[in-house]
């Protein structure tokens, strides 16, 4: 972490385990909430750790970035257009990870309003602030982005709204009507209608029901890959029809969730190592990137904890368990890193493996991003469903099997 114009903020969305730069890559030189740097989201963890540990300066910290978010020149107050984006050398805000203003993401930047909505909810001094701005880029949504002949949402769009049917890196894309990146889109809807803060039922309905009616739409969400079927993209819909399920008063969506979204994560499941790696109970992300991404196994097992405090099933919560004891097992160093991803398949080749080994984990990661999501669905197993007792002076926390998943201390 470092400050800007007073607040706090990440040096970089892409360092190694000391916390250096990694300027050669397209995310080195930027900060701010868009979808790698994550900062509202990263803010969102930090504050609900630091709740959780009763850590003071944490506390500070996350609320700080979020005040470099609502302050330093990420939102348009005009508009409500976020750009996700600063690019630290050059001193400018920028649209997306490519350094230039031609295209963003409008579902990921939807995220980034439910991010804030979440955070809004645990701070009352920000709270006007960041509901302000979630549902300004919900009206800059109404204004300027229309749905697709599909009825789903385009993946990219211009800062007026126009589709922009290219990928990042140009050329056509073939799921610029087809990625999941639209249903965090629907999510912003219904957690701003589960607010009271507008009435987005109507456009949330016809959003769930182009998903329906394509038998899913499960393309990338990551900007940068182009598959039919990404692992987060199973996780994100059922956790975003499981709600609008709960803000529509549907019970069908979230049974729909279930019988029809979640089972598609079994493809994805890896239930040995693979080449000497700890790759156990992880899920691997997609064709054509197949290493194991540790956001995307932090979100399988928030869908999964949620289905469970649903449903009851074991099954579940055994799933999500055994997503974040594998994801445990990629910690380095003496600070908290985490992999950004465990590449048990030489897909990035082995420069960029701790000690240049032939398989291993990725020696990167995104400090707001992969390396915090886990903080998310292990305290909502820690707070909804762990057994907790007092042994001396800690707390203990206990899966249903009685085993010790976190201990702490007062």
């Amino acid at each position: 972490m470092t400050t800007y114009r007073g607040h706090a903020c990440a040096t970089s969305s892409f360092v190694d385990c000391d916390g250096n730069i990694m300027g050669w890559h397209d995310f080195g030189p930027l900060e701010g909430p868009g979808w790698a740097a994550n900062a509202v989201g990263g803010a969102y963890e930090l504050l609900r750790w630091a709740r959780f540990t009763g850590n003071t300066d944490m506390e500070r910290t996350a609320l700080s970035l979020l005040d470099h978010v609502l302050e330093n020149g990420f939102i348009d107050r005009e508009t409500g257009l976020i750009r996700g984006y600063r690019h630290v050398p050059r001193g400018e805000r920028v649209l997306n990870f490519k350094h230039n203003n031609d295209w963003f993401c409008p579902g990921s930047t939807a995220k980034i309003g439910v991010q804030m909505l979440l955070c809004a909810d645990l701070d009352a001094t920000r709270r006007g602030a960041l509901q302000g701005a979630a549902k300004g880029y919900a009206d800059w949504i109404d204004k300027h982005l229309k749905a697709l002949p599909n009825g789903w949402l385009p993946r990219r769009c211009t800062a007026a709204g126009a589709p922009y049917d290219k990928r990042a890196e140009g050329g056509p894309d073939p799921f610029f009507a087809a990625s999941a990146d639209g249903l965090f889109i629907l999510q912003l809807w219904a957690e701003l209608t589960a607010r009271r803060l507008g009435d987005y039922r109507s456009p949330l309905g016809a959003g769930l029901r182009a998903f329906m009616d394509a038998g899913g739409i499960y393309g990338s969400i990551n900007h940068d890959t182009y598959d039919a079927r990404e692992n987060v993209a199973y996780s994100v819909a059922a956790r975003v029809f499981r709600r609008a399920g709960e803000v529509l008063g549907e019970e069908s969506l979230g049974r729909y969730a279930r019988e029809k979204i979640l089972p598609n994560l079994d493809r994805f499941k890896m239930r040995e190592d693979r080449h000497g790696v700890d790759t156990r109970g992880l899920l691997w992300m997609e064709d054509s990137w197949d290493t194991a991404s540790l956001w995307q196994n932090a979100e399988a097992a928030l869908a999964l904890h949620e289905t469970f405090t649903d449903t009851g099933g074991r099954e579940y919560v055994d799933d999500a368990l055994t997503i974040l004891r594998a994801a445990a097992k990629h910690h380095h160093g003496p600070h908290g890193f985490l992999t950004e991803g465990v590449d048990w398949n030489n897909h990035v080749g082995r420069q960029h493996h701790f000690d240049e080994a032939e398989f291993g984990d990725i020696k990167y990661t995104e400090p707001l991003l992969n390396n915090q999501h886990v903080v998310e669905p292990t305290l909502y197993f820690l707070e909804k469903h762990a057994a907790v007792s007092r042994e001396g002076d800690a707390r203990v926390y206990r899966d249903p099997e009685g085993n010790v998943v976190a201990r702490l201390k007062a």
